[in-house]
């Protein structure tokens, strides 16, 4: 092995005990749900934000909380309800009339986690409200820009779009989420095990505060120098091309696709694979890393047309045949 892959290898096992520590604390109340923890993990290691879709009941909001409870952070939670202002999120500027001055109330944008609840609840005006903090990590409001603290994560969830009184995602604003999770049901056997944990009359399980904000700025560093080789880098690549322009592949699917996955998609591929090959403790990224953490990454970047629609063809179903056809190094 390349004694530089092998140096990052035993800085990322040093570094694994902090994934450790927080899977422990979020079994202690979270039951499975496996694939959504890691992906909350992976967004936390990589900067990205996530957006988890499921319908209600399967713990997306709960495993928001407890991952933020475990995490020496402040955190902040926002229902999204039809009658939100823009103001209610980022804050407004309040007149003074005894001295004729404008003071700051900062909103409850102004935080490390951000837990936005059925964020589709809220029409488009709100939800954009959200598109300067999560990409450019800063507020303005009137005249002045606020940089926020790191780290600065959106951890957004949502009902299905098909649910009354909800709102589709503009574009730009899904565009910015690295992740969009598809939360499913548990199984009978967690189902049972959930029963158990949580059938009791205000029961309440708590968590401990074991990683610090500082912790997760120096692990991210480690996650950075992850190796990720040449190939699996043109790989990405491919990937992302392939969405844009099946024909260049020999794919039958361009009448399915309305517009393709933007630059975004292959610098997430490439960051989340780093910081899903961390959490499996290996200091480089396979091209199983990259296929694993793909569908999550592309899911809501590839736009359907009116004749995918038509032929009950989803962006999942294309992303597969791009990752079943396109050759894997």
């Amino acid at each position: 092995m390349n004694p530089d892959i092998q140096a990052i290898n035993e800085k990322v096992k040093a570094k694994n005990e902090f994934v450790n520590r927080l899977y422990y604390e979020m079994g202690k109340v979270i039951v499975g749900q496996k694939y959504m923890i890691e992906r909350l993990l992976i967004g936390l290691l990589a900067d990205g934000h996530i957006l988890l879709e499921g319908v209600p009941g399967l713990a997306k909001t709960m495993s928001v909380r407890v991952m933020s409870d475990c995490i020496d952070a402040k955190f902040r939670r926002i229902q999204f309800t039809p009658d939100l202002l823009p103001a209610d999120l980022i804050g407004t500027l309040i007149y003074n009339p005894k001295d004729g001055n404008f003071t700051t109330k900062k909103g409850p944008l102004f935080t490390n986690i951000l837990l936005a609840d059925e964020i589709n609840r809220a029409p488009a005006k709100v939800q954009s409200a959200l598109l300067e903090a999560m990409q450019e990590r800063q507020i303005t409001i009137g005249e002045e820009t606020f940089t926020l603290d790191a780290p600065f994560l959106v951890l957004a969830t949502q009902n299905p779009i098909e649910q009354e009184g909800t709102y589709p995602l503009p574009e730009a604003q899904v565009d910015r989420f690295m992740l969009k999770l598809n939360v499913s049901y548990p199984n009978k056997k967690e189902e049972r095990e959930i029963l158990e944990r949580m059938g009791e009359i205000s029961k309440k399980i708590s968590v401990n505060k074991v990683v610090t904000t500082q912790e997760i700025l120096e692990t991210r560093k480690v996650v950075n120098e992850v190796y990720i080789d040449e190939k699996i880098k043109d790989y990405i690549v491919d990937l992302v091309f392939a969405s844009r322009d099946p024909k260049m592949y020999n794919l039958p699917i361009q009448q399915f696709i309305e517009y393709g996955a933007s630059p975004r998609a292959s610098i997430y591929l490439s960051v989340a694979s780093k910081a899903y090959a961390f959490l499996q403790g290996r200091g480089y990224v396979i091209p199983q890393d990259v296929k694993n953490i793909g569908m999550d990454v592309l899911r809501h970047r590839v736009i359907v047309s009116y004749e995918a629609e038509a032929e009950d063809m989803t962006s999942e179903n294309v992303v597969k045949k791009i990752f079943d056809e396109i050759p894997v190094p």
